[in-house]
Order: structure tokens, then sequence, then C-alpha cells
């Protein structure tokens, strides 16, 4: 039998424990029910409470997957989707937050809307890389490469790093092939340096499943944290217009290839983005008279790709768009998009862009406007 004083210390200590654990903040993040730690439901912590987190047509569910994933100490987005919420019974929470996508937490996001409940809504599923990312790139699919080292990242050395390497960094995170590669092409990471040569044969499903070896230098000069550019997914296309880069526009969504709608002062930005996208030059036209209605899409013009842009299921007339045609590369200094002529190398772009921006330049297989002047 245990003394009476025993037993009431015992149970003293363990109150004092249990006050000692702080509940989390209002509106923090988690992903659960996942394959992984970075992938799963995501739940946002409201009133004492775990609840699903719900969609609304106003987010870019991009950019705050981003956050999330940042949140979770994970990589890059890989996959975002959305399903219905109630299947306990139990009601959701909205957060009328908007995100840029640079914040390290969701409570950090534009909160002025304040939350609500939503009953028979839909949540958040996200699916974030583990162990790599991409950092202060132009989109999803480009920066500088990091790696995930004793619980903080480090940049990759130039000359531990080749394409074959690049082929599984681009299709861990969901990307098309590589079409960049260079040195200090996004600047320089303020951390540490990977201290292993990797050894990658292109078939591999993550980084870290590829053989490293030790370095063949000690140290890696400043200039030389590799920088990577993959092409954008294969996810959107054009069809009916007789070839690849005219016709309606389609986007492979949760396992279905869907029409995309857009509102008539939404469309040339959309077609903007497609156009950019699959590598066919500037928006021709947007013809009307499609009348088959497809999710509404949205964009803002500079997106990478059509993933980062916003979205809604509500139907509107199916878009149709006409590009140009012309592959030419582009890369973003100052915030701005410029191309050169496609005969320049990849590396003279590289040089060319870095001298004209004192900030990280991204490099793409993008355009600008049609009624841009160059």
């Amino acid at each position: 039998m245990i003394p009476a004083v025993v037993l009431m210390t015992l149970l003293w200590s363990t109150d004092l424990q249990a006050q000692s654990v702080s509940p989390p903040a209002e509106y923090s993040v988690r992903l659960v029910n996942g394959t992984t730690s970075c992938s799963g439901t995501v739940e946002a912590f409201h009133e004492g409470e775990w609840s699903g987190l719900c969609f609304r047509w106003f987010w870019s569910m991009m950019r705050q997957a981003t956050v999330v994933c940042r949140q979770q100490g994970c990589g890059n987005v890989v996959a975002e989707s959305r399903g219905r919420l109630v299947k306990d019974g139990r009601i959701g929470v909205i957060l009328y937050s908007i995100c840029r996508g640079n914040e390290s937490s969701t409570r950090q996001c534009d909160n002025r809307r304040g939350h609500g409940v939503c009953d028979g809504e839909y949540y958040h599923h996200v699916t974030c890389s583990e162990s790599v990312r991409l950092v202060d790139g132009a989109g999803l699919c480009s920066g500088r490469v990091e790696v995930k080292s004793n619980q903080s990242w480090a940049s990759v050395c130039e000359a531990d790093f080749d394409r074959q390497d690049a082929e599984v960094v681009c299709g861990e995170l969901g990307c098309g092939a590589p079409a960049a590669l260079q040195g200090g092409l996004y600047g320089e990471g303020e951390g540490q340096t990977w201290d292993k040569e990797f050894q990658c044969k292109g078939k591999e499903s993550r980084l870290l499943d590829c053989d490293t070896s030790d370095r063949k230098n000690n140290t890696c000069l400043p200039g030389n944290a590799v920088g990577l550019t993959c092409s954008e997914p294969d996810d959107v296309r054009l069809v009916g217009g007789g070839s690849r880069c005219a016709g309606g526009v389609e986007w492979y969504d949760q396992g279905e290839w869907r029409i995309v709608g857009a509102e008539d002062w939404d469309q040339r930005d959309v077609a903007a983005v497609v156009c950019r996208q699959l590598g066919c030059g500037s928006t021709v036209s947007v013809p009307p008279g499609n009348t088959t209605r497809g999710i509404r899409v949205y964009c803002s013009w500079s997106e990478s790709s059509l993933r980062e842009c916003r979205r809604t299921y509500e139907l509107l007339p199916g878009l149709t768009v006409i590009c140009s045609g012309n592959n030419k590369t582009h890369y973003m200094a100052k915030s701005m998009w410029t191309f050169v002529d496609p005969a320049i190398s990849a590396t003279a772009v590289a040089d060319r862009c870095l001298k004209l921006s004192t900030q990280p330049c991204n490099l793409h297989r993008q355009t600008l406007p049609v009624d841009w002047t160059y």
C-alpha cells in the first residue's frame, strides 16, 4: 500500500506537470491522418479544440499550403486537395486569412477578416516534401536547393549536385524535368552547407534515397549554392484547337481533367499563366463562345503555373485560349519578367540575370503579356 503522503505528493506532481503543458496558440495548425509527418488533413486549434480547416473560395490554396508546410518544418508543397469535412458530425473552422506565402506561420497572415465556423463544407489536405525544398524562387518549381539536416536546412554546393540529382528533386516536388541548374542562381543560404556529394541515378523517388559520398572539397565557395529551375508540371492542356498552344483550357485536378472557366475580367490573366506554363509564348486572343462550364479560376498574372492561382468549384463558361506559340526563355529580375534570345545558353542568361539584380533572380521558360513592349 502506498503511504498517503507519497500518494498526495505523486498526485500533486502530476497536477503540476499537466498545468505546465501550455495549450497550442489559437489558430495554430497541424497535419493529421497523413502517410508522413509532412502530409495530412489541415486542422486549426480554435476555442480549445482541434477542428478541420474549411475551404473558402478566396483563398490562394497554394500560398496557404506553403505557409502550413513551413510551419510544420517541412519543405515545398507537393500537392493539395479538398474533401468533405463532416464525417463524424464535427463542424470546422474557417480562417478568413490571406497569406502571401512568405509567412512562417498562418498566425502571421492577414487575419483582419476574423474567423467563422462551417458545417458540411470542405477541408484542406496537404502534402509537403519532407527533406528537400526550393527557396527564393519565382514559384513552386524553382529556387535554391536546400536539404534538411538535423532539423535544420542546409544549402547544397554546385559541385555536389548534377542533372541526375536535379531530376530526382524535380520529381520529388511534383514538378517537371530540370530546365536550368546553376550555382548562385537564387542567392546564398544563410545557414550551413550540406557536407555530402549526391550520386543519384535519376530514378529515385526522394533525394535522400540517393547514394552519397564524402565531398571532394571541404568548403563551398560563395556563389556556389546550387539553384534549380524545374519545368512546370504537366497538369494543364489546351484541347480542340488544332495545336498544343490553342484550345479549351483543362486542368488535371484530383485525379481527373476538369474544364477551366473564368470571369470576363479574369480571362486575360488566366490565359497569360496558361500560355506561360505551357511554354507557348504570349496570349494572342481569348475567343468567346465556349458554352461548356468549368471550375472558376482567377490569377493575378504573375503566377508560374495554374495551380498557384485561386479557384472555386462554382461553374463558369469554359475558357478558350490561343497562345502565340513562341518558346522563349524568360527570367525575372527586379520583379519584372524579361526575355532573351533562345540561342543564349542558360549559363549566359544566369550571368546576365545576376548582374541586373541585387536580389536572387528567377530563370524560367516564361512570357510577358502581349501588350508589353521590349
